[in-house]
This record gives structure tokens, C-alpha cells and sequence, in this order.
């Protein structure tokens, strides 16, 4: 198959690439190499693979010719391109509209107008669901729960988009949801929950679990922004991958639909407790302060996985202690990489 990344050079993107490198299938990653550590991913990439990998430098919001004549040519495309921040999101709206809303509208446009039919799969968040201020948050065991949603949150859930970052992803998703409707694309929309692993050079607003354990690794402090119990159902990038690639072989169900995509009840952590996982594996304690709540940032966010089991056979089998390790352990391996990009 011929296989279109677009953000295929970002943490996600170059996990998606180097799966379908690794099957034999050609692999065109589309990516503006802005973020840090992008350069580094598509150097490993072509360290490992110098046949069917081809690279199109190019961005979403301005180069629609050249985003047109690649996605003209794939089976798949897996658009990842994005602004990730809430944050960023709050201090600079009108980027992160250009980027998510924008950007993505161009990528619909460019599939629709280049007389190729690809499947295509949307990473949106679940950051479209809004505070879910109606449903009552308790504590259970020093870390914030469901008080009656013991399986997490579905599809069905009120959209509700909070913060620009919300409304532009939240744009993004239902644009890919009506060109299947209305134009008959064959969209996918993943509202994913926390992914972590390889690859992933997390920062303070976005990667929580990669930007604690590169923190630890190097052993700088850390800022918990609340008071440290809030949980997330957190989802290792391999049994992500996996659910991509299960999604579209299923095209004939999932298209036009959307699935929420995370760890699921039995894979959930705190800030608090991924601290615990580091400070064990890493043999010392860290140093971390806490400061206020960020806008936009939910006490508790899981996902109820069982759609995507039902409807196309996907559930997670990395469990959070051997994720949480196998990325220390990564990140460990390959000290220099990060110094290059962090220091």
C-alpha cells in the first residue's frame, strides 16, 4: 500500500511510519519539521529504512498543491498534524485555529479534489468532551474517579468543546465526520486519549508522561499544575498503532465514525502515581512543587474502549507499569538524543 503521514515526522507520526515501513508498504511522511525533535525522528527513520520512505516537506495551511499530489496518490493517509497545547492554544488562538481547524479542512479539501478515494484516519482528543462538569468526580484511593461511570466515557458523550484547543480540534473531528457523510470520504476519527513511548519528546503542556520521565532521567524538577491526583487512562504508542492499523482494515464498519481510543479503565494513572513508577525504576526521589490548576485541564478523563472492541477486535495489552518502564528505559538508552534537543 501506499501509506501517507501526514505529521509523519511527530511522535505518533514516526511510530505510524516505521509500522508500516517495517510490513513492506511505501511510506510518504508529510511533515513542516516545526516542532522539536522532528528532525531527529525522520533521521532515524532514514537510518532504518532506505527504500519505500519518501519524505514531502511541506504545511497543511499553505501548500494545498503539493498536499493535493500526495494524498492523490495513497490508500491510506493518517493525518496527525497538529497544535497539541491547550496552552499554546490560549496564549496564540489564531495559530492553533489555522493548524488544527484550517489545516485539516485543507486535508479534506486536497482528498476530495484529487479524484482519490483514501481511507483516512483523524487523530482528534478527547479534549472535545469539555469539563463534563455534570458528571460528580470523586476520590478513591488518593487519586480523582468516576463517581458512576466505571467504564469511562463514550461516544455518546455531549460534545461540549472547552479551550480555542478544544474548539479547534472539536472542528476538526466533525468536518472529517461530515465528509463522510456528505461526500462519502472514508474517514476514521480517533478521540485519543494520553499516548505515550518511544519517540515522544514530551514537554511541560503537552507528553506529561514523557516530559516527567525525561525530567527524571536528567533530574530536573518538576511543576504538578493542580494537586497531582488528577488520572488519565493512558495508552502505550505500539497498542495505539495497532488500533490504527486494525480501523482501517475494518473500513467497511468504522467509516464516518468516531471511537474513543486510551488505556480504558484498567490503565489509568496519576500524575502522583507515575512519579511512584519513575522514582522505583530509577532508583531516586524526585523534586516536584505544585502550582494551580491550568484552564481547561479535567480532574479525570477515561475512556470506555468498547466500541472500537466491538466493532473492529482492538483492545490495549501493554499495561501502565511495563509502559512507564519500557519508555524509562528508552529514554535511558538514548541520553545524547536529548541532549541535542533539550540543552
Amino acid at each position: 500500500m501506499n501509506i501517507v503521514v501526514i505529521g509523519g515526522a511527530g511522535f505518533i507520526g514516526c511510530n505510524v511510519a516505521d509500522y508500516y515501513l517495517k510490513n513492506k508498504h511505501h511510506v510518504t511522511v508529510f511533515d513542516n519539521f516545526s516542532r522539536k525533535g522532528t528532525l531527529q525522528n525522520l533521521q532515524w527513520l532514514q537510518s532504518k529504512y532506505t527504500d519505500n520512505l519518501s519524505v514531502v516537506q511541506g504545511d497543511t495551511r499553505i501548500d494545498f498543491n503539493k498536499l493535493k499530489a500526495t494524498v492523490g496518490k495513497a490508500d491510506v493517509v493518517f493525518h496527525l498534524a497538529a497544535q497539541v497545547a491547550v496552552t499554546t492554544s490560549v496564549v496564540d488562538p489564531r495559530e492553533d485555529f489555522e493548524i488544527n481547524a484550517l489545516g485539516t479542512f485543507n486535508v479534506l479539501e486536497a482528498i476530495r479534489l484529487s479524484g482519490n478515494n483514501p481511507i483516512v484516519l483523524y487523530s482528534s482528543t478527547n479534549k472535545v468532551y469539555g469539563g463534563m462538569e455534570h458528571v460528580t468526580i470523586v476520590e478513591r484511593n488518593g487519586e480523582y474517579d468516576y463517581a458512576s461511570l466505571p467504564l469511562g466515557v463514550g461516544e455518546s458523550e455531549q460534545l461540549d468543546f472547552h479551550s480555542p484547543y478544544g474548539c479547534s480540534k472539536g472542528t476538526a473531528d466533525q468536518y472529517m465526520i461530515d465528509y463522510s457523510r456528505i461526500y462519502g470520504l472514508r474517514t476514521v476519527v480517533f478521540r485519543q486519549s494520553c499516548i505515550y513511548g518511544y519517540r515522544q519528546f514530551g514537554v511541560e503542556d503537552q507528553g506529561w508522561v514523557a516530559h516527567f520521565t525525561i525530567s527524571a532521567m536528567f533530574n530536573r524538577p518538576l511543576s504538578i499544575y493542580g494537586d497531582g491526583k488528577q488520572v488519565r487512562d493512558v495508552l502505550f504508542i505500539d497498542d495505539l498503532v495497532r488500533a490504527y492499523d486494525m480501523a482501517t482494515q475494518r473500513i467497511d464498519v468504522t467509516s464516518g465514525k468516531a471511537y474513543n481510543i486510551g488505556g480504558g479503565p484498567t490503565k489509568k494513572m496519576s500524575l502522583l502515581k507515575l512519579i511512584a513508577h519513575l522514582e522505583q525504576f530509577f532508583g531516586k526521589k524526585l523534586t516536584y512543587s505544585f502550582s494551580d490548576w491550568r484552564p481547561g485541564d479535567q480532574r479525570v478523563f477515561i475512556c470506555d474502549i468498547r466500541k472500537a472492541k466491538n466493532e473492529f477486535g482492538w483492545e490495549p495489552k501493554i499495561g501502565v507499569e511495563e509502559g512507564v518502564r519500557l519508555l524509562a528505559a528508552w529514554v535511558k538508552e538514548n541520553k545524547d538524543e536529548f541532549r541535542s534537543i533539550y540543552f
